[in-house]
């Protein structure tokens, strides 16, 4: 079986020390075998674990038992955890690119993205929304046919629309968009959760959804055509919904994932519930890839203090997604 590959993300960063941690915690609970991708001084700085430096992840398995394997990229400068550079940025993105290379040729079996610095990151010429918009670049998928989802233990989200300010969404959603999403949505939960006909729930932009038009008009105008149109398609869909009212315990337990106009509709939720165990899943991708659902922390590097959970998570899911989309392609082919 071949191993997951895992960008450090930026070396100033907790990417190194929680997929140190990660590695440490392999067996309690039960991770398949992954290799780093990333600076070995950064690592060495913040966490004082067993490495091997690996030429191919071919090398990866028999090493993963006794030393976490890494693939070394070169930083260019001595890493101090906290202190963010142009030069800890594009280690980063050589991480990513490198990681994500591996996955779409085979030589891993996913990806997990560890987490950068947009802000450092544009610095240095990056064009991309963010890492997904990135990563669906690179396996050529268009930004629109790709998804983000965050998952948790009990919800599961995707944000329409991502990285744009607030004011902006009224003016970015359409019908179009909603419905390649919703497809990207519901043929990810298959291809990676095994969930044939998903349950989908869509949360209006405005209080009370609109409270059918006195609050706002974009529930009329654009999701209930679009959830129209999506049931002709024969997709499962509900709502839309006050967004007030789907998140508590019993609402979650009648829709399989959420789907959300912008970025904090969903992940404040999501992070409420599961800050230490979310994990971001690109859904519309060739590969399989995932990322802890949270920041660089740069406040908190070289402390000792960063928790794993969202990593292990991130590896944990990565493992699953591989073995279902083996199963999916499997019964597709059959």
């Amino acid at each position: 079986m071949r191993p997951i590959a895992v960008s450090l993300g930026d070396p100033a960063g907790i990417g190194p020390e929680i997929t140190g941690k990660a590695w440490a915690d392999r067996d309690k609970h039960g991770l398949a075998p992954f290799f780093a991708v990333g600076d070995p001084n950064a690592l060495a700085a913040v966490w004082s674990g067993p490495v091997k430096r690996i030429g191919s992840p071919d090398e990866a398995r028999p090493v993963f038992e006794s030393a976490l394997p890494l693939l070394a990229v070169d930083n260019g400068e001595r890493t101090r955890p906290g202190h963010a550079t142009a030069e800890s940025a594009r280690c980063a993105l050589d991480s990513l690119e490198i990681a994500v290379g591996l996955a779409r040729s085979g030589a891993a079996r996913a990806v997990v993205t560890g987490p950068v610095s947009k802000s450092q990151l544009y610095d240095i010429g990056f064009s991309h929304a963010g890492q997904t918009e990135f990563v669906a670049e690179r396996c050529g998928v268009s930004r629109e046919n790709a998804a983000m989802m965050l998952a948790g233990p009990t919800l599961k989200v995707v944000p329409i629309t991502t990285h744009i300010p607030l004011r902006d969404v009224p003016e970015v959603v359409s019908v179009d968009l909603i419905v390649t999403k919703a497809r990207a949505a519901a043929r990810g939960m298959t291809r990676n959760f095994g969930i044939e006909k998903p349950r989908l729930a869509f949360a209006g932009l405005n209080p009370h959804a609109g409270e059918f038009g006195a609050l706002g008009r974009e529930e009329i105008d654009f999701l209930e055509p679009a959830l129209a149109q999506l049931r002709e398609e024969g997709f499962d869909v509900h709502g839309p919904f006050a967004a007030d009212t789907m998140f508590h315990a019993a609402a979650r337990e009648k829709y399989d994932v959420a789907l959300c106009l912008y970025h904090d509709q969903a992940l404040i939720p999501l992070k409420t519930l599961h800050f230490d165990e979310g994990v971001n899943l690109t859904l519309g991708l060739p590969i399989v890839r995932t990322s802890p659902d949270h920041g660089t922390a740069f406040e908190i590097a070289g402390q000792d203090r960063a928790n794993p959970g969202a990593t292990i998570a991130a590896i944990g899911l990565a493992a699953f997604c591989a073995e279902q989309r083996v199963l999916y392609e499997g019964s597709v082919a059959a």
